[in-house]
């Protein structure tokens, strides 16, 4: 569930890259104003932005964007090539097989035929995955988890694994990655905006209810206490509301 507050009546993608350009000109860029523009636009309306911007100026926005801002705002230049990806189609015969074929390239034989593992992990989405683990411990009566856990071990278990716990349960994944990013002395600025923006158009609404049930503490506040300036006008404006 996206938490973008598109604008209502957003005008042309021509009018923004006016506004863009106006923005940009003159002694320092106007950020209030790309923040305004960019951070209520969704995926396909950002597209259409770039699109014009380009025959219009002689230059991509993303390389005009790199060079007007920076700090941590030239990580704004993410949102706008960032493209919307869901992936929820789900196969179930092929999460039959894919379970199956698992489960002969490690707890059935002597040895793990890794290159399986990768074949599947690296091919299938999201809720495939999710649908492969269901099947898994239908079939076996144990999650895929510890099969992973028992026949791998190492960096090739942590990546097997962390694709793994993100199909199963996202948002508890992303609030977990999200409250590591902010947790101690620094915040890890290129993971924050990476998941805010990947994920403003897909589930940040359940990342955000995920973030304050296990944190005791809402993800705007926690965002709100760990950012300044317009870098954090950019993200609380992608991250909406409290509740």
């Amino acid at each position: 569930m996206s938490t973008l507050s598109v604008t209502a009546t957003p005008g042309s993608p021509r009018d923004d890259v006016v506004k863009l350009y106006k923005a940009f000109k003159g002694f320092g860029c106007d950020t209030s104003a790309v923040i305004n523009i960019l951070a209520h636009r969704d995926a396909s309306q950002r597209a259409l932005i770039r699109q014009e911007y380009e025959p219009l100026y002689s230059e991509d926005l993303l390389h005009r964007l790199a060079k007007e801002l920076s700090g941590k705002l030239e990580l704004l230049v993410a949102l706008v090539g960032a493209q919307r990806y869901e992936g929820f189609e789900v196969d179930k015969n092929l999460a039959d097989n894919d379970a199956k074929a698992l489960y002969k390239a490690g707890e059935k034989k002597l040895g793990t035929n890794e290159d399986m593992f990768i074949k599947i992990f690296s091919q299938r989405s999201r809720a495939q995955l999710a649908a492969i683990d269901s099947a898994y411990h239908s079939m076996y009566g144990h999650s895929l988890e510890k099969a992973i856990k028992k026949e791998t071990s190492g960096n090739f278990a942590y990546a097997l694994l962390t694709l793994l716990r993100c199909a199963d349960n996202p948002a508890k994944y992303f609030a977990k990655v999200l409250r590591k990013a902010m947790k101690g002395l620094g915040t890890d600025d290129t993971t924050l905006i990476r998941v805010i923006v990947t994920r403003v158009e897909i589930d940040m609404q359940y990342i955000k209810a995920e973030y304050e049930k296990k944190y005791k503490k809402s993800l705007v506040d926690a965002v709100h206490s760990e950012t300044s300036g317009d870098y954090r006008k950019f993200l609380l404006a992608l991250l909406g509301p409290k509740h």
